[in-house]
């Protein structure tokens, strides 16, 4: 793709502008009060091992970053819509990664609801996911498709590399859809931080841009001052979100640093969306940035870990960009002027009709 003259400038506009109003429409979270979530007994740390499971799923299902990020704002607007309890929640924890799978990847690529339930470990039947199923999509309207945070931070990264296509030069071994890779491990690492649940994906991800920016270039505050207009954040909520990640990302890798990438060690299939598992190169050192995640892992009693630890010291990039690297025309993937989008899909539950809980007022 090249990121270059005015019509791809208004593309990626026009696609920022339809991001938002997705964002806007159906935009919900839960509220965490007194160490719990508001009217459950979830805990900060019971949510944060739920998103840190979706991701070791979705990585040994080899699912895209996008059904990672739509499976966490499927949780999210769940547990904001009803009062679930935490025995409950690895069921739903799966089951939104069903969901966002269905939604956001190719048939081939999902798994039996069977196979998926032997092989996460949920210790939860076909039958009770299925069940699950159907009644997040009554509580949802059967309406999953919106913009997460994934997108908003694939369209402000071809929008700097729009205005700066020489910015990444001074980097060794560093090309777009390496660099957005990265950047997509910070996100991620992010998103299961229950402090950073009040900020939209579109804050969140201009935030992680803006950090990398500042470490990047003195020139940076221009660019992304005309981001935040465009993007209609708020200066102040902008602020108040950016300290909060760099305190998150301090936790992650220590400073002054060079990027260290391994090969991929796995084939690439070649379709676009494919090959983008929750997992990354080898980082040492990178600069201004840290290099050991600090959440806590999943409680063997409340989320049985996969057989694929998720450790910061063995994770690949190279594995993880080869699907961005379609959207930048690297190695000669061909071109078709496209950046990832949301793709409405269809999901279906073989399971009885059942009766719709009554929002607040009846426990999952």
């Amino acid at each position: 793709m090249k990121c270059i003259g005015p019509s791809e400038s208004q593309r990626l506009a026009f696609l920022l502008e339809n991001a938002l109003v997705k964002e806007a429409r159906i935009w919900k979270v839960p509220v965490f009060q007194n160490f719990t979530l508001k009217g459950t007994d979830i805990s900060p740390e019971n949510y944060e091992k739920a998103v840190l499971w979706i991701a070791e799923l979705s990585s040994q299902f080899q699912f895209c970053s996008e059904t990672f990020a739509l499976a966490v704002n499927i949780l999210n607007r769940l547990l904001a819509s009803v009062k679930a309890q935490v025995k409950y929640l690895r069921c739903i924890a799966i089951t939104c990664l069903i969901l966002a799978a269905k939604t956001n990847e190719e048939d081939e690529v999902i798994p039996s609801v069977k196979k998926l339930a032997v092989q996460s470990g949920c210790k939860c039947s076909p039958a009770e996911i299925l069940r699950m199923e159907r009644i997040i999509l009554d509580k949802l309207h059967w309406d999953l498709y919106t913009a997460t945070s994934m997108d908003f931070l694939n369209i402000f990264h071809a929008m700097v590399m729009s205005n700066w296509p020489h910015l990444l030069n001074g980097l060794p071994q560093m090309n777009p859809s390496r660099h957005v890779a990265l950047l997509t491990k910070q996100l991620q690492h992010c998103m299961a931080c229950h402090q950073l649940l009040q900020f939209k994906g579109s804050t969140l991800a201009l935030v992680i841009i803006t950090l990398e920016l500042e470490r990047l270039t003195p020139d940076w505050f221009p660019v992304i001052t005309d981001l935040l207009k465009k993007a209609q954040i708020s200066s102040i909520k902008f602020i108040h979100c950016k300290e909060l990640v760099d305190q998150q990302l301090m936790h992650l890798q220590p400073s002054n640093a060079v990027y260290i990438f391994n090969p991929a060690k796995q084939a690439i299939r070649a379709h676009a969306r494919e090959k983008l598992p929750y997992c990354y190169a080898e980082l040492k050192n990178l600069s201004q940035m840290g290099a050991t995640g600090t959440v806590s892992q999943p409680d063997p009693a409340t989320f049985t870990p996969t057989s694929r630890k998720i450790h910061e010291d063995s994770l690949e990039t190279d594995e993880f960009y080869d699907g961005f690297r379609y959207l930048y025309n690297e190695d000669g993937v061909p071109e078709d002027g496209r950046i990832s989008n949301l793709r409405q899909g269809e999901s279906s539950s073989p399971c009885p009709p059942l009766q719709p809980a009554e929002i607040n007022s009846r426990r999952l």
